[in-house]
């Protein structure tokens, strides 16, 4: 066999050698750790933790987005009536007493007397005679709705507090307190605060209860899983400690470019990043540790071990870590609020965690040594021998990665009913995807004990859904007359239209309430959009308004969910296509092959579409969810794309390296999926519990994101990584490798080793 080509494939990363000799030298392994608690202490003391900076009131929409200009229009020329509606509402079955009306217009009275924090008005019920009070009531007599308004732009715990000192009046003038009653109580008089000021308390609630329980449940996971494989509490602690020290590097530089505006963090981006932490820096953790294993069993020199173990992985974990961080700062090409609030706090994040898995880990296992893996010691033939010699017991060869050997030998000696089997199966579950459907109604997505979404269930049997939250609609007649209030009326969904208000700037800006016939958060409600703009823009047009077109505004919650579809769709058609070309671009770079680059692609988005399919098949077929969330295609594919395409990296690469020493191809394959079988196995399963854990959390965004993408790892882990992309390999034969000079020798060497390869 030809000698002159004996170099791996990460011999060239030079930089990276030096890097894992400086870690882990008996002094300079302090010395690393010593730097990493320094910047941790220096930064956490003279910057803001990113918990101090977190702001839940940010926008969503850009400003230049529809609903956001009729927002703005409203609010200058309709001052006082554009704000954060809260609705509180009334409720006893059997029917709203005297007592308990009188009882509201007290309440009403004091919160005129005494506004709320932020408050801009509230209903006037106390001024109103009380048979026109009782003819607001429910038709049934069982329900009435008292409106509040909030300035708008407040924050989510401005408004809780606003709510907050609600109760409390609420307390001065009943003796029983209607809030903690049981919704729709036949004898107790019960209330519930709904409407979008609610519905945004109870949401940024649950989000923070979720942070604590999120936090124990991923560590405790993740210490019970490593245990489990590894069997040392040592070895377990490792990573957590490596997360930890990343988690409180990261936090003071997020806090810092938050407090000075360069960006904005969220309390949901925040939870989401410790799971993607703990879930995908265990793994990197893992690629080092397992590596560092395997060569203690061969080499008696655990410094000599260690620097081999970052050698052969360092190129693997700083590639893997550098596919994962480019595609999260894709989403800064986002216009999505949400999105792109992401994009930061993620990529840093895994880039830091990436520093650690290469610096601080080497320098922890080599202050460690052997003893990071007590009581499951790895040794070497020779010091078993001699240890099993003192011990007067019989010396006994363990062999290990049965399976992954049985694995190889089933990918390399079957590959075309591997690739076949492996399609098929996938392909079955990918059919499905088409088939979702994904709703932008946030309320759906809480527990139905949560007080806004039963006020709100409340309000649609009792009254008309769409008096929730009206559609606002807004021309400009220049004067004329135009009849859009009738043109608004006669669609067959409206339910109701009020009489125009004229602009205070601008008398001939004139404002109409559209009550849909429907739940305006619904999908439903959110295709009307499109037919209220022409319907109104036709009554201008017919009244003889120039430029019909550009003078409707319409706002509103729905308007608000109509433009978050439209944004959200341009931007999958931007972030996908970039995430594909950059992790295609890294592939081509790294392994300089076309053809690799292309399966290893279509592999994983293979593996996403089935991810997508087997998790509507659960949540749509399995408990009965007629939609997902809008937001979770795009976050599960940011996420499995550059997350799959790890485990994708770090095994190709083994095989590259083998196959580019002269080793015949199959027998590279083979020994390339038995060497990562376990640790790509331990990862995944660790990735995958670590983001199963958000399926706990009783918010429907975060459930279905944690399922699929936990689904996606399990795919990638168990079927694409070990036997479509070893068996895809080997079909390819020496064409995996071009146009890499390396191809015409894989050639050369199937020619001359075909009995040993067949054999």
């Amino acid at each position: 066999m030809n000698k002159q080509h004996t170099k791996p494939a990460e011999g060239g990363h030079s930089a990276l050698g030096r890097l894992g000799s400086w870690v882990s030298g008996p002094l300079s392994r302090w010395i690393t750790v010593l730097v990493w608690i320094a910047l941790i202490g220096v930064l956490t003391l003279l910057w803001p933790s990113v918990s101090k900076e977190e702001n839940d009131a940010a926008k969503n929409l850009p400003a230049t987005e529809p609903s956001a200009v009729a927002e703005q229009l409203a609010a200058r020329e309709f001052p006082g009536e554009d704000g954060i509606p809260a609705l509180v509402v009334w409720n006893r079955e059997k029917g709203l007493t005297e007592a308990d009306i009188g009882a509201i217009r007290q309440i009403t009275s004091a919160l005129t007397d005494k506004p709320l924090p932020g408050q801009l008005s509230v209903a006037p019920y106390h001024k109103l005679p009380l048979p026109a009070l009782q003819a607001s009531l429910s038709k049934d007599g069982s329900t009435l709705v008292m409106p509040v308004l909030f300035q708008n732009g407040l924050a989510s715990d401005q408004l809780k507090e606003g709510l907050e000192q609600l109760t409390a009046t609420v307390k001065t003038v009943l003796p029983d307190d209607p809030f903690a009653a049981a919704s729709r109580s036949p004898e107790a008089l019960n209330a519930r605060v709904t409407g979008p000021a609610g519905i945004s308390v109870d949401a940024t609630g649950l989000f923070k209860d979720a942070d604590v329980s999120l936090l124990i449940a991923t560590v405790v996971l993740v210490l019970v899983l490593l245990l489990l494989i590894y069997r040392s509490p040592v070895l377990a602690l490792i990573p957590i400690v490596a997360v930890g020290f990343a988690y409180g590097l990261v936090s003071p530089i997020l806090g810092k470019l938050a407090h000075e505006g360069v960006i904005v963090v969220d309390s949901q981006a925040i939870s989401i990043m410790t799971v993607l932490l703990f879930g995908a820096g265990t793994d990197y953790c893992l690629f080092l540790v397992a590596r560092y294993r395997s060569y203690l069993m061969v080499e008696a020199d655990k410094r000599k071990a260690l620097l081999q173990a970052v050698k052969g992985s360092a190129g693997a974990i700083a590639m893997s870590g550098l596919t994962v961080v480019l595609s999260l700062f894709s989403l800064l090409l986002t216009r999505y609020g949400a999105y792109h609030r992401f994009a930061v706090p993620f990529g840093l994040s895994i880039l830091i965690m990436g520093l650690a898995s290469l610096t601080l880990v080497p320098a922890l296992l080599a202050i460690l040594g052997r003893a990071s893996f007590f009581p499951v010691i790895p040794r070497t033939e020779q010091m078993n021998r001699e240890r099993a010699a003192r011990k007067g017991k019989p010396f006994r060869e363990r062999r290990s990665g049965r399976m992954g050997r049985t694995i190889g030998s089933l990918v390399t000696g079957k590959p075309v009913a591997v690739t076949l089997l492996s399609l098929v199966l996938l392909g079955s579950l990918a059919a499905f995807a088409p088939g979702i459907r994904v709703t932008y109604d946030l309320l759906s997505s809480f527990p139905g004990d949560m007080p806004s979404r039963e006020g709100f269930a409340t309000l649609g049997d009792k009254f008309n859904p769409g008096s929730l939250a009206p559609v606002q609609v807004m021309v400009d007649s220049e004067g004329k007359a135009a009849d859009v209030k009738q043109a608004l009326a006669a669609l067959p969904y409206t339910a109701k239209v009020s009489d125009p208000k004229e602009g205070k700037e601008h008398p001939a800006i004139q404002a109409y309430e559209l009550e849909l016939s429907t739940n305006p958060y619904s999908r439903e409600a959110m295709g009307h959009i499109p037919d209220i703009r022409a319907a109104a823009e036709k009554a201008l047009a017919k009244a003889g308004v120039t430029d019909a077109d550009g003078k409707v505004w319409i706002g509103g919650q729905t308007a608000v969910q109509y433009d978050n579809e439209q944004v959200t769709n341009r931007d999958m058609r931007v972030v996908m296509p970039v995430v594909i070309g950059l992790i295609a671009l890294l592939l081509l770079v790294y392994l300089r092959s076309i053809t690799a680059t292309l399966y290893l692609i279509l592999t994983v988005l293979l593996s996403f579409f089935s991810a997508l399919g087997l998790g509507w098949i659960i949540l749509h077929y399995g408990f009965g969810a007629d939609a997902i969330q809008g937001a979770i295609p795009l976050y599960t594919f940011v996420f499995l794309v550059a997350l799959g395409e790890d485990y994708n990296i770090f095994m190709v690469s083994s095989i590259w390296q083998k196959a580019r020493r002269g080793v015949p191809l199959r027998q590279a394959v083979r020994e390339g999926v038995r060497e990562t079988g376990s640790v790509i196995t331990s990862a995944g399963i660790i990735l995958a519990g670590t983001f199963a854990v958000l399926t706990n959390l009783p918010i429907q965004v975060l459930l279905q994101f944690g399922l699929i993408t936990a689904l996606g790892v399990l795919l990638d882990t168990f079927l694409v990584r070990p036997f479509l992309v070893p068996a895809l390999t080997v079909l390819f034969g020496r064409f995996a490798f071009w146009p890499d000079k390396a191809w015409k020798r894989v050639k050369t060497e199937e020619a001359g080793s075909h009995r040993t390869i067949e054999g």
